[in-house]
């Protein structure tokens, strides 16, 4: 894999405890992480923004910039995420399965520092009601772009060291929350290649009752395969996003 040296000065800036010293923040620290996290901390490491996707921020700076949570947890059953189903009525991405997740505010702070992590932790507290303090920033991937919604997302890796109850704490942003197995987002029989009715076609998961397709799965299959967790899937299983009707 190539070295993404970005991403490694993104670690290396945050690493640490940012609550010592003058920095109130989050930071990015990888104290006391279960041992099956490393593949993924290692793949955050090296992995460039195209090897994510072929959708980067624009280089005049245009864009909104949000932040997304990639919260890994361990259930009954291994390792999990933490994912949302956004509501319908919403319209930006009304319906989809996504990270919690959001726009930074102006209280976030510097979108090229802490801001991110600020944000992703405020977002997914607001969204899901999870204790920010159990949760333990580990990684940042390279921002990413969503052309629809004019997005500039930066992914956080989260490893929830102390889990909370969450719930789908506002009905008109949010319409359920739920956790997902590993091993169901690595099975091939719940893998397929979804297909947007103009004709755009991506990685796909069904999972939970729900069609994740889109951005979030898009890095869900990014992270899976680059942390060595990818089993090989029928790439030509297809399925539209209608796929309940």
């Amino acid at each position: 894999m190539t070295h993404a040296s970005d991403t490694s000065r993104t670690y290396d800036r945050f690493k640490g405890d940012g609550r010592k010293g003058g920095d109130s923040g989050p930071a990015v620290s990888r104290d006391g992480l279960p041992a099956w996290l490393d593949p993924v901390a290692r793949a955050a490491d090296g992995i460039e923004p195209l090897q994510l996707s072929r959708f980067l921020p624009p280089e005049s700076g245009d864009g909104r910039q949000s932040a997304v949570l990639i919260l890994f947890g361990e259930g009954p059953r291994g390792p999990e995420l933490l994912l949302m189903e956004r509501a319908s009525q919403l319209r930006s991405h009304g319906g989809q399965p996504s990270f919690p997740g959001g726009a930074l505010d102006p209280e976030d702070g510097d979108p090229g520092t802490t801001g991110p992590l600020r944000a992703a932790l405020r977002e997914a507290e607001e969204e899901t009601g999870l204790d920010p303090e159990g949760v333990q920033i580990f990684g940042v991937l390279p921002r990413l772009y969503i052309p629809v919604s004019a997005f500039v997302v930066t992914p956080v890796l989260g490893w929830w060291r102390e889990p909370s109850a969450v719930r789908a704490v506002d009905a008109a942003e949010t319409a359920r929350v739920f956790t997902v197995p590993v091993a169901d987002l690595t099975d091939p029989a719940n893998r397929a290649t979804a297909v947007h009715p103009r004709g755009h076609a991506g990685p796909a998961f069904l999972v939970e009752s729900a069609l994740v397709w889109g951005f979030t799965a898009g890095v869900i299959d990014r992270l899976l395969h680059f942390s060595g967790w990818e089993r090989p899937w029928d790439r030509t299983r297809r399925v539209p996003l209608d796929w309940h009707a």
